[in-house]
């Protein structure tokens, strides 16, 4: 009985555990330029300081098996967007395994990508105040 007890905590503990980062000093970066008003264009790698190679912006509504599918991983989204409005889902990848991710508050903002993902190589998001 003990055996299947401390086996049954240890599973809960392993799947628990997650080397996923909840990145809250992306998403004050984009408060910030936000509050500022207008549009502006951000440049990501200025408001990283770990390593990526892709990073996804998720709009609000998107499925959980759409994120997986973009993503080409499994990640469970903590932030639940399939039902929330007020957000935008930002998700960074390194090796096609998600590092860290940030919850962009909308703030009556849109964000403009005329690609599926960015690069650190092109990281630029312009952002468009409605």
């Amino acid at each position: 009985m003990k055996k299947a007890i401390f086996l049954l905590c240890s599973i809960i503990l392993l799947t628990g555990c997650s080397d996923v980062k909840h990145n809250n000093k992306v998403e004050s970066s984009f408060s910030q330029v936000i509050k500022k008003g207008g549009s502006h264009e951000i440049d990501l790698n200025s408001l990283t300081d770990f390593t990526w190679d892709k990073a996804f912006i998720f709009p609000p509504y998107t499925v959980q098996e759409s994120i997986n599918e973009q993503l080409g991983t499994k990640f469970k989204d903590p932030s639940n967007i399939d039902r929330r409005d007020d957000i935008y889902l930002l998700v960074f990848l390194q090796k096609s395994k998600v590092v860290q991710y940030a919850e962009i508050n909308r703030q009556h903002l849109d964000f403009s990508l005329d690609k599926e993902y960015l690069t650190p190589e092109d990281a630029t998001v312009k952002i468009v105040k409605r």
